[in-house]
């Protein structure tokens, strides 16, 4: 599927996350998006290796909570991306000799009722490049907890997000991760998925290029606060 199909036609799929590969980089993509003024309050910001969440307008916030995270941290020759803190537990179990799965098996979806938003996360393998995708969900009044591993094939990807679409509450992401084309390089598929991201609700995507020879990268940072 193209990501410019899947996106052009929701108004809400809150966060998301696309990991692939394009040529000889692996590929990741991680968009917020936000219907309240809190949420909205939010640009992308680059640090070293570090992409992490900030305040537009610090006199604006009124809860901090959930909406301002690491996104983004490498750890040796793996990258994790997430939509939460849990960016910060899944370092720390790496960092530790731990696994993904055993750093996330420690956490749950998020405690925002009635909307109870999944946590989706991702860890990229750069040495013979894999990478696994962790979505933690409320069910009935259990954490459901489902995990894929993908090798990478060439101009491929999945992309997970937290919701299917908007609605009150709003309906979480169902189903395993839905195969992407990943076939432009970076400029290009940093502006297809910006302008297929519903204008209203969309606030911050980071798209990243890695070399697999190197570890190099390429980075594309927007935010529509400030733009």
């Amino acid at each position: 599927m193209k990501i410019k199909e899947l996106l052009e036609n929701k108004t809400y799929p809150g966060r998301g996350i696309l990991v692939g590969k394009y040529d000889n980089y692996a590929v990741f993509a991680y968009f917020i998006m936000g219907r309240s003024e809190n949420s909205r309050n939010r640009i992308f910001m680059s640090k070293d290796d570090i992409v992490f969440t900030k305040a537009y307008d610090e006199s604006k916030v009124k809860d901090p909570s959930l909406i301002i995270y690491n996104a983004v941290r490498t750890i040796d020759d793996k990258v994790i991306v997430t939509n939460g803190d849990q960016t910060d537990t899944i370092y720390d179990y790496l960092k530790d000799g731990k696994t993904f799965l055993e750093a996330l098996d420690t956490r749950e979806y998020e405690p925002d009722s009635p909307n109870f938003t999944p946590r989706i996360s991702s860890l990229l393998f750069l040495d013979d490049y894999r990478y696994d995708i962790g979505v933690l969900k409320k069910i009935n009044d259990e954490c459901a907890r489902y995990y894929y591993h993908y090798k990478a094939i060439t101009n491929k990807g999945h992309f997970v997000s937290t919701y299917v679409d908007d609605g009150n509450p709003l309906p979480s992401f169902d189903g395993e991760p839905i195969e992407i084309d990943v076939d432009l390089d970076i400029q290009e598929y940093t502006e297809l998925i910006w302008n297929s991201l519903n204008y209203d609700n969309k606030i911050s995507l980071c798209v990243r290029y890695i070399n697999l020879d190197d570890y190099s990268y390429q980075q594309i940072i927007k935010n529509k606060n400030g733009d």
